[in-house]
């Protein structure tokens, strides 16, 4: 299992598509959308709650995708990266498409045959965030900058595990301070209901 890297946020995305081969010489190409926006995901659910986040359509606007590179689990072998061009990145309205070449490599043909027999069938990203937002009543946080994006990685468990761990330090911050505004609430409410029931002085 991947260590969760200080700073760095990790999410599930959908399914890969595979480019058909004609030919054993044909290219392992992979492709996939490893960010969706402005669609709305539940990330962690605490007390009953479900705390969702948005990646907002502008978000990786002045990003940093100098180098990101496409690995096994954020930890295995480099088998595609933006820098040598055997990894392509496309903003879209829809949202950021990627298509890597596993060619280049032995690990990397052997991660699209593991990909093109069903044995691997997730993506997942890792980033750094600059700026959110949350909102407390719909319990929402949309990521408006992302500071740096890692990398894009196939990952073999759908339910990538680094994505609640990643998103639970935020929400929990969040959980605890709607809390601590509930108690202030029902406080004030006893204080005033108390004053209420005082009898008057004459």
């Amino acid at each position: 299992m991947p260590i969760v890297k200080q700073g760095r946020e990790y999410r599930a995305l959908q399914d890969f598509s595979l480019v058909p081969r004609e030919g054993e010489n044909d290219a392992y190409i992979v492709r996939g959308t490893a960010v969706v926006f402005n669609t709305p995901t539940v990330l962690f659910e605490y007390d009953g709650i479900q705390y969702k986040e948005i990646i907002d359509r502008n978000a990786f606007d002045g990003c940093d995708m100098s180098d990101v590179i496409f690995n096994y689990n954020h930890g295995g072998k480099v088998v595609a990266r933006l820098r040598n061009k055997t990894l392509t990145l496309d903003l879209t309205s829809r949202g950021l498409d990627m298509e890597a070449d596993l060619s280049g490599t032995t690990a990397g043909r052997e991660l699209y045959e593991e990909i093109d027999g069903g044995y691997i069938d997730k993506m997942s990203f890792s980033f750094s965030v600059r700026e959110s937002s949350y909102d407390n009543v719909t319990h929402t946080r949309t990521i408006t900058k992302v500071k740096k994006l890692y990398d894009v990685s196939a990952v073999d468990i759908p339910a990538y595990s680094e994505t609640s761990i990643s998103a639970r330090g935020f929400f929990e911050e969040e959980h605890s301070k709607e809390l601590a505004a509930l108690e202030q609430v029902r406080r004030r409410r006893l204080l005033i209901a108390r004053i209420r029931t005082y009898p008057k002085q004459h």
